[in-house]
């Protein structure tokens, strides 16, 4: 029989029954009790640890419950024969930090005014004092909400849409996720170089990605499903898809029998001339529309919208409702009090009127060099790879870090840099323009 030595607190408002199980379990996981290893009987425990055999009995009780322990009729309780001590867990290490304390100039991060914090906590409030759905809310999205992205919409892209036609998810990955379910079998074209995050997306439901040259005028799409095009802002080079690319792609997958996925990521940051209206609104019946909060309000909000063609509707709409998959309901009530108050409004206008500023320093910074006209949060910058690694490496020294040109590619040869300039500040700004001159 082993000696069983366990440390009881009467202080502690934890009741000794619990402090005795968990002591106990802790010494079988830990291998100093082993696996038929007999312990002392209760009542010769309850003496040595001086508190009623009550007590003793309930632990062990618990701990056969749990099978840590096995009473054996007439022989006493001993540590599970079939129970063996679980490998010791790996020691936790302190959490790293991110990039090493780098400022990442990314392309999605945008800079919200915070003079309009206010209006942010406001929100929140509302919805801590609203009911929520008393079940699973409606697959579609919060009706209130669909009726103001439509009105959205119909006012900002030129997209005309019954609110019936909107559907609320949580970004565009996930917006793109559902609509890959709707679709028919096939590979999908991506740009390339294009978004990552739609590559791994469509890579992670098991199909295959085409590449799509950027830019091109034409793109064959026989075989394929479906194009994911962001033709408002070509992500990352920059350029608007012209009028007659369009409309070159819209009858492209007329013949293909495939259809279009647009990503108008961030559409309302044109400053040079008005947003273009949205593809989608050339053609409601082979393309699809996704939008997001991501660049306006938070990424980490994980809100967007989706406008599915008619015929891909049935499919998207019984996946979601078999699945409960559509946005937490508290983001969207949020959203919607964000969008009634004015809030997502004026941290638009005042995000333009800065990325205007930034837009016009980075732009005669790298005069000549830009792979299309600054809009947006960031510009695309091509390089030869030595110097593009050389400014990265430079920049790095500074305290910050540029993600490469070339990582945005798969099969596409471009080097250079994609410069991000919503997620710092203005003085952020100069010091890493300031660094990438001394090499460029």
């Amino acid at each position: 029989m082993r000696t069983l030595t366990v440390a009881l607190d009467r202080s502690l408002t934890r009741p000794l029954g619990v402090q005795l199980s968990s002591g106990i379990r802790t010494q079988v996981t830990d291998g100093r009790l082993r696996p038929g290893d007999a312990l002392p009987s209760s009542r010769a425990l309850a003496r040595d640890l001086g508190v009623a055999r009550s007590i003793v009995e309930q632990a062990y009780a618990q701990l056969v419950a749990e099978g840590w322990l096995e009473g054996r009729h007439g022989s006493g309780t001993f540590v599970a024969a079939g129970r063996a001590a679980p490998a010791a867990r790996p020691r936790r290490r302190a959490p790293e930090a991110a990039a090493g304390g780098l400022v990442r100039l990314d392309t999605g991060t945008p800079w919200i005014d915070p003079r309009h914090a206010a209006s942010w906590r406001r929100a929140w409030r509302e919805v801590a004092a609203s009911t929520p759905p008393r079940g699973y809310d409606d697959p579609r999205g919060l009706l209130e909400l669909r009726i103001a992205l439509a009105e959205r919409l119909a006012r900002l892209r030129g997209l005309d849409v019954d609110p019936d036609e909107v559907r609320v998810c949580c970004g565009t990955t996930d917006g793109l996720r559902h609509l890959l379910v709707a679709l028919p079998p096939g590979p999908i074209g991506i740009e390339d170089p294009g978004y990552r995050a739609a590559v791994e997306t469509v890579r992670s439901a098991g199909r295959t990605v085409r590449d799509l040259p950027a830019l091109a005028a034409d793109v064959d799409l026989a075989g394929t499903a479906a194009a994911y095009v962001t033709p408002a802002h070509q992500h990352p080079l920059g350029a608007t898809m012209p009028g007659a690319t369009r409309l070159r792609l819209l009858a492209t997958v007329r013949e293909s029998g495939s259809w279009v996925i647009e990503d108008d990521y961030d559409s309302e940051f044109r400053y040079d001339v008005a947003p273009v209206p949205a593809l989608a609104s050339l053609d409601r019946e082979r393309v699809a529309y996704l939008g997001t909060a991501s660049k306006s309000v938070a990424p980490s909000l994980r809100l967007g919208w989706l406008v599915a063609p008619p015929a891909l509707t049935p499919e998207l709409d019984r996946h979601r409702a078999l699945t409960h998959d559509t946005a937490p309901w508290p983001v969207q009530r949020a959203y919607l009090a964000l969008l009634r108050e004015g809030y997502v409004d004026r941290v638009v206008r005042s995000a333009r009127r800065v990325y205007a500023a930034r837009a016009a320093r980075v732009a005669e910074a790298f005069r000549g060099r830009l792979t299309g006209p600054v809009a947006g949060m960031y510009a695309a910058v091509e390089l030869p790879r030595e110097l593009a690694d050389a400014a990265r490496a430079e920049a790095r020294r500074a305290g910050f870090e540029i993600p490469a040109l070339s990582d945005y590619c798969r099969s596409a040869g471009l080097e250079g840099l994609v410069l991000g300039f919503g997620a710092c500040t203005d003085d952020e700004l100069e010091r890493v323009l300031d660094a990438l001159a001394r090499v460029l």
